[in-house]
């Protein structure tokens, strides 16, 4: 929980407070003096009587009461010290630096344990420990520099590392990136990533930016992630997120395809895809990617690049294009009369080229068209340095001026840092934020525009039929085992799943009983997973004899226990898949299916529960839609089936928690329909 008294507080001591500015009560309690804090501040040190021009308490029993303690002591310190703030002094808001912790092992954990029990205790809110403290407009209980810019307009930015919001401010700050608050959450001992998410939302109103980053190495709560980034994204506010640990170290023992297919970062990935979160991968791009979240919002993909350099317009043309923007022809009686204005050599076609010699009074006018006369665009890229010949301050006021002014979104790239430093510092003072590079800004205009808001709707409840249905399944299975072919089959016609009709046996005189479909028809092997694999699936089997051999041969397979008969049936191999992925709950996966599964790897995946329009985006999102759709003479298939189907699957993931893995590969759609021909689920 986060409390008024970490946000504004009136009141701190600094417990470790220190004239050396090299420590980290040093540094803090210089960067509390800097900006200005408006409360009073109690350094305590036992060694010091004056610190850094205030007075030094030589013991916390000697300070008055305050609302935010902030320690910078050794851990064997932190918590008789907490719990006396808390119980003497009313102190109910603590930032600890501290290092010591869960990070360092057992005895590390036990002694955060016992400090998360303090906190709860007194109902207080704890940041850390080992972090590097909380930033915002009111206090900067940071030890670590530097400060950037803070501004009620500015991102909010929780991390869970220090280190790298560091370095991230270190980005931020030469761009000119405003912040209107920083969370380091360190351990996280009570207060994590969700928890700051959660505060941002619970307390969020006009007054709140609307811009939010993010830089994660593990969601603990994937729930309460998705809850509270998905109210804030309905809310107005736009994220961006970089999660970290995107690998995973050694390899896990995997039965099924979706075991293969499916992992934590596909989870993380579709997470975020269905909060509306942009997610980055470096550093670089979630800065880019913010500095884009400040300006006015893009409503169009339609982009003019105006510039006075011919090479730099053709890259961010390149990379536009290539993220699917478009650079349209800018042509016209209105393209015309700006091209009169222009020095002659200009172009107005888009890019937009007013020459090495362009003034700025010719980018203003240039502007103006873009904004009033040239209805298809609908923002612009303006891309201007210096050879370091002249002064480009006259520029730079009147893109700032732009910026303000016009209606569409502008995006500055200064792209001069050496020959015109004192330039871009005064552009940056106007309170703007820059690109360096125009190709890293027209990567990130593109994943700020394809990334689509989320979709409100309701998700599948259980009803009483379903738990009793579950019920009965759960009861009749061996958990961490396969369900045996009949058990799918009642499961896939409870939720309405069209199969072929199958007969299974462990006997071919039993199997020659139960036939009731004609030649030709398929024989699989029942017990092993990978059947295709072993030589267990064989085709076009036209006459009882063929049947016979065929179900002789495949029962010599290692672990086989019987067989499973088909009628044969032509059309689109395709794939879908269930994968529990711990908290996160379950994912669907879509792609072709058959062999092409595990070869190709062309999946898309979603976090279960899904609604018509993620499921459409399931189907759409794999590059072999156009197969889908139908191509070079070939019908495609029914996608309104193919979406009921993939939303029943997800149904099923709610009605059966305890699925562990599920393949249905390959389901065959044709004119006629689409028909699951094998199918395996296990249950935990």
């Amino acid at each position: 929980m986060i409390n008024s008294y970490l946000i504004n507080p009136k009141s701190i001591a600094l417990i470790g407070a220190s004239n050396d500015e090299t420590k980290p009560g040093g540094k803090a309690l210089k960067n509390l003096l800097s900006t200005n804090f408006q409360g009073k501040l109690y350094p305590v040190n036992p060694k010091e009587s004056v610190v850094q021009g205030l007075k030094c308490f030589k013991e916390v029993s000697e300070i008055p009461e305050c609302e935010l303690a902030i320690l910078a002591i050794a851990s064997k310190l932190v918590n008789p010290t907490v719990e006396y703030l808390a119980e003497n002094k009313g102190t109910r808001s603590f930032i600890i630096f501290s290092a010591g912790f869960s990070e360092v092992g057992d005895e590390g954990k036990k002694l955060e344990q016992e400090l998360a029990n303090i906190i709860r205790k007194y109902d207080a809110s704890l940041i850390g420990p080992n972090c590097i403290g909380v930033l915002n407009t009111n206090y900067a209980g940071v030890f670590a520099g530097p400060i950037p810019k803070l501004l009620p307009y500015g991102c909010d930015f929780v991390s869970g590392s220090g280190a790298t919001a560091v370095f991230i401010l270190e980005t931020a700050i030469e761009r000119g990136l405003p912040f209107s608050s920083i969370y380091s959450v360190g351990n996280s001992a009570t207060i994590g990533v969700e928890e700051v998410l959660e505060h941002w939302d619970n307390s969020f109103d006009e007054n709140s930016s609307k811009v939010k980053i993010i830089y994660i190495e593990q969601v603990h709560n994937p729930q309460k992630f998705l809850k509270h980034t998905f109210s804030l994204i309905k809310k107005g506010c736009r994220i961006a997120a970089v999660k970290a640990g995107t690998t995973e170290a050694g390899s896990r023992a995997v039965s099924s395809h979706t075991g293969s297919l499916a992992g934590s970062d596909a989870a993380v990935d579709a997470l975020f895809r269905k909060a509306g979160i942009i997610r980055c991968h470096s550093r670089e791009e979630l800065v880019t990617v913010a500095s884009v979240l400040i300006y006015k919002e893009l409503k169009g993909n339609n982009i003019a690049v105006i510039t006075h350099a011919g090479g730099p317009g053709i890259l961010c043309t390149d990379a536009l294009q290539k993220n699917g923007m478009n650079v349209p022809n800018i042509n016209g009686e209105k393209a015309q009369e700006l091209l009169s204005k222009l020095f002659y050599g200009s172009s107005v076609s888009n890019p937009i080229d007013f020459l090495a010699t362009g003034t700025a009074e010719q980018l203003g006018i240039i502007l103006d068209y873009v904004d009033n006369s040239f209805h298809n665009i609908d923002g612009s890229v303006v891309i201007f340095g210096t050879p370091g010949l002249f002064d480009v301050t006259e520029v730079y006021k009147v893109l700032n001026n732009k910026i303000l002014e016009c209606k569409k979104p502008i995006f500055p790239v200064l792209p001069s840092p050496i020959q015109a430093k004192n330039e871009t510092e005064y552009f940056i003072s106007l309170g703007r934020t820059i690109f360096p590079d125009e190709t890293l800004l027209a990567n990130a205009l593109a994943k700020v525009y394809n990334t689509p808001k989320p979709t409100e709707f309701i998700p599948y409840l259980p009803n009483n039929n379903d738990i009793q249905f579950h019920n009965s399944i759960i009861s009749s299975i061996n958990q961490g085992e396969f369900a045996p072919p009949e058990t799918i089959s009642r499961i896939f016609d409870y939720v309405g799943i069209p199969r072929l009709p199958e007969i299974t046996a462990s006997t071919f005189e039993e199997l020659n009983s139960k036939l009731n479909f004609d030649f030709p028809v398929a024989i699989k092997v029942v017990g092993p997973i990978h059947k295709s694999d072993l030589g267990g699936v064989l085709l076009n089997i036209n006459s009882k004899k063929e049947l016979s051999d065929a179900f002789e041969r495949i029962m010599k397979i290692n672990g086989a226990t019987g067989a499973l008969v088909q009628p044969m049936i032509k059309g689109i191999e395709l794939f879908i898949g269930l994968k529990k992925e711990d908290n996160f709950g379950h994912l669907i996966l879509f792609g072709l299916g058959g062999i092409f599964v595990e070869v190709l790897k062309d999946i898309s995946s979603s976090l279960c529960p899904i609604n018509t329009l993620e499921a459409n985006k399931l189907i759409q999102s794999i590059n072999a839609f156009p197969i889908i759709q139908g191509t070079r003479g070939q019908k495609g298939i029914n996608q309104d089936i193919l979406i009921d189907i993939l939303i029943k699957i997800s149904n099923l993931s709610q009605i059966f928690p305890q699925i562990s893995e599920m393949d249905i590969n390959p389901l065959i759609a044709n004119q006629r329909g689409i028909y699951s021909i094998d199918a395996r689920i296990k249950f935990n």
